[in-house]
């Protein structure tokens, strides 16, 4: 239950020239087509918690265009799952391409209206889904957990050059609550920047409770999030945002959106325009694999 290493990609240009700076991108929406970036790995230990416990059936959350109901769905179909997909909001017909690709994998969809949905992590609620749908695998919504974190951790693991700073976008934390307990010593003197997608500052505080077991015999690592990049909360989108993504995908050769990709992109060229980073930094950004194109 492995796919290969993503590969890393350097991008050059005039812009990067004049500030000085090294640009790399670790690129994880390519390892896989369909339970692509850090989805697979926040699903793969999951997985094999499933496995290990004799479960056959998995259960989560998600939105209507949710990538982690997309890549739960998809592993299930690949590795032999039930799943079951409890999705926020009511049934829209013809459904969305995100749900319809996980029908076609055999994905049943519940539909919960909003104030139930905010249910989810309560036991009570919990148990009322085990009588309604038997017993199940539980993977949360966003699909963090001590697992995926676990799974997170792995995606610095083969990095040999050691870099000034590592970017990511965040949701729920979980990828980069991983980077920051990665063991790998080339990062050991590495800033990580974590690019909060979503509205209100409250990410640092959910990162601080995913690392406090994981962190515990690893040495201190330098991180915080960044909050100023979220252009109005998740999903909110800009014509600003959207002619930066606009342009970057014409002029580069890797594919960002606006959702996450793109709003960590936008940042951190905006930082280097600012001069935030120092004269000859290397900068290795996380391609999360963003939202799923269809």
């Amino acid at each position: 239950m492995d796919l290969q290493d993503a590969p890393t990609e350097e991008i050059s240009d005039g812009f990067l020239t004049l500030h000085q700076v090294r640009f790399f991108v670790k690129r994880e929406d390519l390892i896989h087509p369909f339970i692509k970036g850090n989805k697979w790995h926040k699903l793969k230990y999951n997985l094999k918690q499933a496995q290990n416990k004799g479960s056959t059936k998995l259960l989560t959350f998600g939105g209507a265009f949710s990538n982690h109901i997309y890549a739960t769905a998809s592993a299930g179909k690949i590795f032999g799952f039930e799943t079951i997909g409890i999705i926020r909001g009511e049934e829209t017909l013809p459904l969305n391409p995100i749900l319809s690709h996980a029908t076609n994998c055999g994905m049943k969809l519940h539909y919960l209206d909003r104030t139930t949905y905010r249910q989810k992590a309560e036991q009570a609620f919990i148990s009322s889904l085990k009588e309604k749908f038997g017993d199940f695998y539980l993977i949360p919504e966003g699909g963090t957990n001590e697992f995926a974190i676990r799974g997170t951790s792995e995606i610095l693991q083969n990095i040999t050059t050691p870099y000034d700073y590592v970017g990511c976008a965040c949701g729920t934390g979980g990828t980069f609550a991983g980077l920051i307990v990665s063991e790998n010593p080339q990062l050991a003197n590495t800033q990580f920047i974590g690019f909060s997608v979503l509205k209100g500052d409250f990410l640092t505080a959910e990162i601080e409770k995913l690392i406090a077991t994981e962190q515990a015999n690893l040495p201190t690592r330098k991180w915080y999030i960044n909050n100023e990049y979220h252009f109005g909360g998740y999903a909110k989108i800009t014509p600003e945002l959207n002619d930066f993504v606009r342009d970057f995908n014409a002029k580069y050769p890797i594919p960002i959106e606006p959702i996450y990709t793109g709003k960590l992109f936008y940042g951190v060229f905006d930082l280097i325009k600012k001069k935030y980073f120092p004269p000859n930094s290397s900068i290795l950004l996380i391609h999360s694999g963003g939202v799923y194109s269809y």
